[in-house]
Order: structure tokens, then C-alpha cells, then sequence
């Protein structure tokens, strides 16, 4: 059986920061993956989770934790082409060209592109943001 990028970051559903002080020890191993100097979750981790979620299943990543790092990872495609549970959607946030975030694609309700990653609401979870945010789509395979 062949496990998707989707289904193993199904897993991880529910997984959220530490409130305070202490980091949730596995968001920290997210962010030290490729980078040494975090030291607590209440840094952004979106594109954390997504490079790890990657290298266990030894697909493209960007080793980076911006999350508009994804840009240059795998192959740019329209976001009508997007297939939910395999590729991943760079967002823009806010009006800093530096800052984003990073999900893979769940589909499309309402209007709204759904997203499941890493903090979105602090948690690994399925939410909604404007398709007018999308900045990319990228198919990391195929």
C-alpha cells in the first residue's frame, strides 16, 4: 500500500502548539529539521510541517521555512488543475512579499480554497483562506 503526502499529514490532525512557555516537542522537531535555531512553536510552522511531512516519504521539499519557499519546489501548475490530497498551495498573507503560507489541497467549498497543514489555528487541521490569496500551486510529483 502506498502512502499519499495527504494521508500521512491526515495523521498529525489535531496536533497543536503548547499554550505558554513549553513547545510541543513535535512542532519543535518540525522546525529543527532544517533549521537549528528555533527554539519555542510560537514561530510560524507551516512550511515546517510540510518539509517533514516530505522527507518521510523522501519527496521534493524545500528545506526552508518560509512558506513561499514551496515556490520553487516541483512543478507550477494552475490551481484548476489541482488534484485535493496531491498537490500543495502557496499563499500569500497579508501585504509582505516575504510572508505566506503553505497547505496541500483539500479542494475547493464555497468559493474558498481548503488547505489542510501545519498552523492553521495553532493545530494541524483542514481550513478555508480566499482563493484570491493563491500565489502557486505546485504538484511535487509527476
Amino acid at each position: 500500500m502506498e502512502v499519499s503526502a495527504f494521508s500521512l499529514a491526515q495523521r498529525f490532525v489535531g496536533l497543536k502548539e503548547t499554550p505558554g512557555t513549553v513547545s510541543n516537542a513535535m512542532v519543535l522537531g518540525f522546525l529543527q529539521l532544517d533549521q537549528s535555531w528555533p527554539t519555542n512553536d510560537e514561530i510560524p510552522w507551516c512550511s515546517a510541517f510540510m518539509n517533514y511531512i516530505a522527507w518521510l516519504l523522501r519527496l521534493p521539499r524545500s528545506k526552508d521555512l518560509r512558506a513561499r519557499s514551496w515556490l520553487n519546489v516541483g512543478t507550477p501548475i494552475q490551481l484548476a488543475e489541482a488534484k485535493p490530497g496531491f498537490d500543495i498551495v502557496i499563499l500569500s498573507r497579508g501585504d509582505d512579499p516575504e510572508s505566506g503560507h503553505v497547505g496541500f489541497y483539500a479542494g475547493m467549498e464555497g468559493g474558498r480554497i481548503v488547505l489542510l497543514g501545519g498552523n492553521q489555528s495553532d493545530s494541524v487541521r483542514l481550513a478555508s483562506f480566499d482563493v484570491n490569496r493563491v500565489i502557486g500551486v505546485r504538484r511535487l510529483l509527476g
